[in-house]
């Protein structure tokens, strides 16, 4: 339980407590080597546009929009107290249209921060709060608009097809807390479904919906203890999943330097609600788990039986604060692809491991979210490098009917990010299409926009665009179609 300091010191986060902050900050070495600001992690300077890309294969004719992903890049990188989460937001995209790669961009979220520290003049529109905008977290299409996103604190950022940051958005003044770097879309409504939670409020989190043309519908205060930080949700037939886990807000890690103030807090009680998609706070189900992590999700849906099956990645902890754990990046015991049953009736949950090798991102054919499904696409993680977390690994196709998992490995010091789906047509059967994603050739210093068939990603790739340049390893990205 925190102690009665603590507690007290959370309700005000005042002037004081960041000066402390700051002190401390500077007395931590800004010389050192720091994990996420050097080697493939180290920040691009530039803002390009090039248009003579080289295409080896042939990139489908049907595939018309921009795959587009975002990452922090730190205008003036500083060890003191860095986080990889924390860094300025910077979008990287390619723009694909009649067979052709049409030009790559790399733009920065034009935050008041950025601009602060001498960078390019901030985006106009709302800010949520005065000292958090920095957007870095993912990059979604709706209601024919393109959304930058970050969880606990800020408002999405429109941006132009070009990438450029056109404005900050309360959503036409419908949205009144913070959104999420995660909201899911029902592709039955089109509608987007999110869990949120505000980096200064510790009691509550709360359940947004979006609607297909773009405002809040619905807003549901949740009661919560400690401040959990909740990166991820998910969504059924019937249920919005609510991830309540035992990494919390840390006044501790505020005070000592950090400018990430969440840690593995073993006092808080790890659950997963099941709020009712109409339903109030007082009707959540709440399901205890085993004290983990959960920062990002497969799928999930009803079963027949009435349970519901929730297949996601898990960690045994993460951001613990011995050592430099949980201090650079997003340090923890990766138990890999996980399968919940989570019985609403007994209020239990029931785990089961699908792989447990260490992976992440894991992506479906989004056409069918929130219902039975059968194929998933992730992302190795560096097991060779673990405080790196992202490093030289494969990428997996599972089909979850037959069990089998096929695997990609690009080769020597080829290290790729999240890979997305994207369906040969609306109509095309579950995973049929394509898998796109950046891989960063780290000898060379280049990237490529690689292009699967996504029921054969160990054959030869559809098409490879060449990106002359590196891009630094990110988080979260999304084929926008034209």
């Amino acid at each position: 339980m925190a102690s009665i300091v603590e507690t007290t010191i959370r309700t005000v986060v005042t002037k004081g407590v960041e000066t402390v902050a700051g002190i401390n900050r500077k007395r931590q070495r800004r010389d050192r080597q720091h994990a996420f600001l050097s080697g493939l992690h180290t920040p691009v300077s530039e803002e390009r546009t090039i248009t003579d890309l080289t295409v080896t294969g042939t990139i489908p004719a049907d595939l018309s929009g921009r795959y587009v992903r975002i990452g922090p890049n730190p205008f003036k990188p500083d060890p003191r107290g860095h986080h990889w989460f924390v860094g300025d937001g910077m979008v990287h995209g390619v723009y694909l249209k009649g067979g052709k790669a049409e030009w790559y961009r790399n733009r920065y979220i034009r935050s008041s921060k950025l601009e602060a520290q001498g960078g390019p003049a901030a985006a106009p529109g709302p800010r949520l709060s005065a000292d958090f905008d920095t957007v870095n977290t993912n990059v979604i299409g709706h209601g024919g608009k393109t959304w930058a996103l970050v969880e606990a604190g800020s408002f999405p950022v429109e941006l132009s097809h070009d990438l450029e940051s056109v404005a900050y958005t309360d959503l036409e003044g419908t949205l009144r807390v913070p959104f999420t770097a995660h909201p899911h879309e029902d592709p039955q409504t089109g509608e987007l479904h999110a869990i949120t939670y505000n980096g200064t409020t510790h009691d509550k989190v709360w359940y947004v919906r979006v609607s297909p043309e773009g405002s809040v519908t619905r807003e549901v205060a949740i009661p919560v203890e400690h401040g959990p930080s909740i990166h991820e949700s998910s969504l059924t037939a019937r249920y919005v999943l609510i991830f309540d886990l035992p990494v919390t807000f840390s006044m501790s890690a505020v005070i000592g330097g950090a400018t990430f103030p969440y840690r593995w807090n073993p006092d808080h009680k790890a659950r997963v609600g099941l709020l009712p998609r109409e339903g109030g706070a007082d009707e959540i189900i709440w399901c205890e788990v085993d004290p983990l992590y959960v920062f990002h999700v497969s799928n999930s849906y009803d079963a027949e039986d009435g349970t519901v099956v929730v297949d996601l990645c898990a960690y045994e902890t993460m951001f613990e604060p011995a050592g430099s754990g949980g201090v650079d990046g997003p340090v923890g015991k990766p138990l890999g692809l996980e399968r919940w049953v989570i019985d609403p009736a007994a209020r239990a949950v029931s785990r089961k491991t699908i792989d447990a090798t260490p992976q992440e991102f894991p992506r479906p054919d989004e056409r069918f979210f929130g219902q039975p499904y059968r194929y998933a696409w992730s992302m190795g993680l560096a097991t060779d490098d673990p405080a790196n977390f992202i490093g030289h690994a494969p990428i997996f196709a599972f089909d979850l009917h037959t069990g089998e998992r096929t695997v990609r490995d690009f080769g020597p010091a080829k290290v790729p990010g999240e890979f997305v789906f994207v369906p040969q047509s609306a109509d095309a059967p579950e995973g049929h299409g394509w898998l796109m994603g950046y891989v960063i050739d780290g000898a060379s210093g280049t990237t490529d926009l690689v292009i699967l068939d996504a029921q054969d990603i160990a054959g030869e790739p559809v098409a490879t665009v060449h990106i002359p340049c590196r891009i630094p390893p990110g988080f979260h990205g999304n084929w926008i179609a034209d």
